[in-house]
């Protein structure tokens, strides 16, 4: 839509094309409706042709397949007024007639052969003895002494009865546009039923020759056909002829391929087809998809003895050749208009531009101008008027370039100074930025060193206050003991419940101090072989839970020493074994230990159990001092916070997985040379000092 609006503005604006289309205009409109008639009425023509000849070709085919019909019947008819057949009939002899029946069925490919006695039971087999053949008008006719062949389909029964069952049976295909239908198999016969009468000098019909031809397989018959129709010469390069004889709407004999070395048969007809031929019983001739293919088809309804219509006769050859012969032709057509179109309006360009040349090249000058472009309509040949004027307009041009240099001059050292100004900035603009950068990180590390330093003197602190009062309870209690002596034993017990509790808070207060100040704690670093401390650890963990059985499956591979203190990679040990055997369930509990080389620099300690597990959630608070899964009163929530700090601080880390209900797996990477985090001990260093601060105040 936009191409023709600019087409038919150019138009309005130019007069260049004002002319051409005063010259072109009846060229343009006449040729193509010539054109478009020509391919139309070419078209017409060249299927009328086709229709024509399929439809001849239907015709030759039809009677070939009515003179089979009669051959058939002529060479009964020979046969049954042979001397010889006549002689041994009236003789009597059984064995001469089944020999010349016998030979008679080979020579010309019937499918079955009888001979009839007078009331029409068969004579010439002894099996068949006392057995009728099928029951037809036709046979009916014969025993009045009248000879006929035509068309009859033979049943199941019928078949088998003749030995012909099996070579019928044929797989129904699956075939776009043809009629629904609920049949898989078409097990009927299409049978040229051929039956000659004996009769004597009084007419009175002494014997019946009755032999069939059937035509569900018979490649030979539609061959015969297809090769007298479409014989060579009769079509054009690589289209070919096809004949095929349906059964209702199904092929049973065909030469239409439905792939290469493969006969379309099972396939069926279009339901279009069907209705008309079968069901009207009109003669179809047009274009018609075929199996795979477009045909120029043709199709004729075949009618049995009774006169019913039971199948159709097709008769149809390729059509894509004929239709790219025609493609080609209206090609060249096209090809040739287009020439004479291009041709005419090559001249009257060529005219038009020798006149308005100078005008255009004046109007894009004056277009790329109002651009900014620099342009110039340069030498001009003409030395007409608009000649003159173009020369003239260049120079004008040529004066107002001068004057644009001189602008252009001046406001590119204006440009300069701005560039340098802009550069200024924004170098200040960097600066600035990096300081802020500068500024968020360290107050980030305040805020984290500020935040540990209160943590520190908050456990310091605590731990300081409680520690005194507990001193002075062990002591009384010591004090209380020694006086009472034997009389202490009404209250034992409450006794050492009382000791047992203030034990306790020692060791919370223990394990606070730990956390706070963890370098206090550290011992000595020595080269560790973790299989046998893991294996002196699980013997003090065995009492951890008495009130259910759990076993320990040990993978000790690891080779490598580890360069750590043994306490405190076995009190970390301690501390997850003892979570482990806590979370472990009342039956079948197991807990699985492994020891592995990850690498020539570091070993791997994995401690997996199947007890109650963690949600993520828990998961993600595991290593916060003070948090517990564990029930009110059963923990401190420090543990796995210590054991994370002091293996940290040899460079290690602590990894957990877990899934509620399915077990809990700790990952402890060790390596074999510690290396300290110097965070760390800035944080601890730092830690110390405001303890130290706050005990001095």
């Amino acid at each position: 839509m936009l191409a023709i609006t600019n087409i038919i503005q150019k138009i309005r604006n130019t007069v260049r094309y004002k002319l051409l289309v005063l010259v072109l205009f009846p060229i343009l409109l006449v040729m193509p409706i010539a054109l478009v008639l020509a391919i139309y009425w070419g078209a017409n023509f060249s299927y009328e042709q086709l229709y024509i000849k399929v439809n001849t070709d239907l015709s030759v085919s039809h009677d070939v397949f009515e003179r089979i019909k009669r051959d058939y019947l002529n060479t009964l008819g020979k046969t049954a007024e042979s001397y010889h057949f006549r002689s041994q009939l009236s003789a009597d002899n059984s064995k001469s007639i089944q020999q010349q029946i016998h030979q008679l069925q080979q020579d010309n490919f019937f499918s079955y052969i009888h001979l009839l006695d007078s009331d029409g039971f068969i004579m010439n087999r002894p099996s068949d003895t006392h057995r009728r053949p099928r029951q037809s008008s036709a046979l009916d006719n014969a025993m009045m002494g009248d000879p006929s062949s035509g068309i009859e389909i033979f049943n199941v029964e019928e078949l088998s009865a003749e030995g012909l069952s099996s070579q019928v049976d044929l797989p129904l295909i699956d075939t776009p546009r043809a009629r629904p239908s609920d049949r898989i198999i078409e097990d009927r016969g299409m049978m040229i039923r051929a039956l000659y009468p004996l009769v004597n000098e009084r007419n009175e019909v002494l014997a019946i020759l009755d032999a069939g031809v059937l035509l569900n397989g018979n490649f030979t018959f539609v061959d015969v056909i297809r090769d007298l129709v479409y014989g060579p010469g009769s079509l054009i390069e690589g289209s070919i002829g096809t004949v095929t004889v349906f059964l209702e709407d199904v092929r049973i004999t065909t030469n239409v391929p439905i792939r290469p070395g493969e006969r379309a048969l099972g396939t069926r007809v279009s339901n279009e087809v069907r209705s008309n031929v079968l069901d009207q019983g009109n003669t179809w001739i047009a274009r018609a998809f075929v199996v795979n293919d477009w045909y120029i088809s043709s199709y004729e309804p075949i009618i049995d003895i009774d006169g019913n219509s039971v199948g159709m006769l097709y008769a149809g050859f390729l059509e894509a050749p004929f239709r790219q012969s025609l493609i080609n032709a209206l090609i060249v057509l096209i090809f040739l208009f287009f020439a004479l179109m291009g041709l005419t309006a090559l001249v009257a360009v060529k005219g038009a531009k020798s006149i308005f040349k100078p005008i255009e090249l004046m109007s894009s000058v004056v277009q790329a101008t109002r651009k900014g472009q620099e342009k110039r309509i340069g030498e001009i040949i003409s030395r007409d008027e608009i000649g003159s004027l173009a020369s003239e307009f260049d120079a004008m041009l040529d004066l107002l370039n001068e004057r644009k240099i001189l602008l252009q001059n001046w406001a590119e050292g204006l440009e300069e100074k701005v560039d340098e100004r802009t550069a200024e900035l924004k170098h200040k603009n960097n600066e600035l930025m990096n300081t802020i950068t500068v500024l968020r990180k360290t107050r980030q590390k305040l805020v984290v060193a500020e935040k540990l330093a209160a943590l520190g003197e908050l456990t310091a602190g605590v731990a300081h206050e409680i520690n005194n009062p507990t001193a002075v309870m062990l002591g009384n209690l010591d004090v209380i003991i020694a006086e009472l002596g034997e009389d202490l034993a009404p209250v034992q017990d409450e006794i050492d419940l009382v000791v047992d509790q203030i034990y306790r808070i020692k060791d919370i207060t223990n394990n606070l101090l730990q956390y706070a100040r963890p370098d206090t704690y550290a011992g000595y670093m020595t080269d560790t072989d973790i299989n046998i401390l893991i294996e002196e650890t699980l013997k003090l963990v065995h009492h951890f839970r008495s009130d259910i059985e759990y076993n320990f499956d040990l993978v000790l591979e690891a080779s490598l020493p580890v360069n750590i203190n043994q306490q405190e990679l076995q009190q970390v040990l301690i501390n997850l074994l003892g979570n482990a055997i806590q979370a472990l369930p009342e039956e079948n509990g197991s807990i699985a230990i492994t020891s592995r080389d990850i690498s020539k620099e570091a070993v791997e300690i994995i401690i997996e159990d199947n007890g109650h597990g963690m949600n993520q959630d828990m998961v993600s608070k595991a290593f916060n001092p003070f948090y517990t899964t564990k029930d009110q009163g059963e923990g401190t929530g420090l543990g796995l916070s210590i054991s994370y700090g002091l293996i940290r601080r040899y460079g290690g880390n602590i990894e957990v997985t877990s899934r509620l209900n399915q077990g809990t797996q700790f990952v402890v990477t060790l390596f074999c040379e510690a290396v300290m985090i110097e965070d760390e001990e800035m944080i601890q260093e730092q830690l110390e000092e405001i303890e130290a601060q706050s005990i001095e105040g």
